[in-house]
């Protein structure tokens, strides 16, 4: 069996924090997920966006707070990276739809082979970034 590593420990460059996701990434100081939803659609938006994929007014969307609960869409196995993930190979790399109903891509940490498949329950897991913000994983929930 192949064994798969855990990337939470990968020294990853720090993500680009524009005007309309300064919500999203000062909540992850906290290990807190914040997504959109616009009110009158009564719908949610990940990634954050500056303005509603749903109405396209800026005016409609608000940030609400939410567990990060969700489950394994899709995944698949990388084999070959780029730096800095070179020489962590192999390692999960998955689509997982939230309680809300939207996919958010990330890495799945702390996963064996035996246990990763589609709908595999998962939680967060908060990688801590250079700068005291924290990069959304995810890892098993059970």
């Amino acid at each position: 069996m192949t064994e798969f590593n855990d990337l939470a420990g990968v020294d990853r460059p720090l993500p680009v924090e524009r005007s309309f996701s300064k919500p999203f990434w000062d909540a992850t100081r906290e290990k807190r997920l914040l997504l959109q939803y616009d009110r009158v659609a009564g719908a949610w938006q990940f990634y954050p966006r500056p303005t509603s994929i749903h109405t396209g007014r800026a005016s409609n969307l608000e940030w609400r707070e939410v567990s990060g609960r969700g489950t394994v869409f899709s995944y698949t196995i990388a084999r070959r990276a780029r730096p800095p993930f070179r020489e962590h190979e192999p390692f999960w790399l998955a689509l997982v739809t939230l309680e809300e109903g939207v996919n958010i891509m990330a890495n799945i940490v702390r996963c064996s082979q035996a246990q990763m498949a589609i709908g595999l329950p998962v939680r967060p897991h908060w990688a801590p970034l250079s700068d005291g913000r924290h990069l959304l994983l995810f890892e098993p929930a059970a």
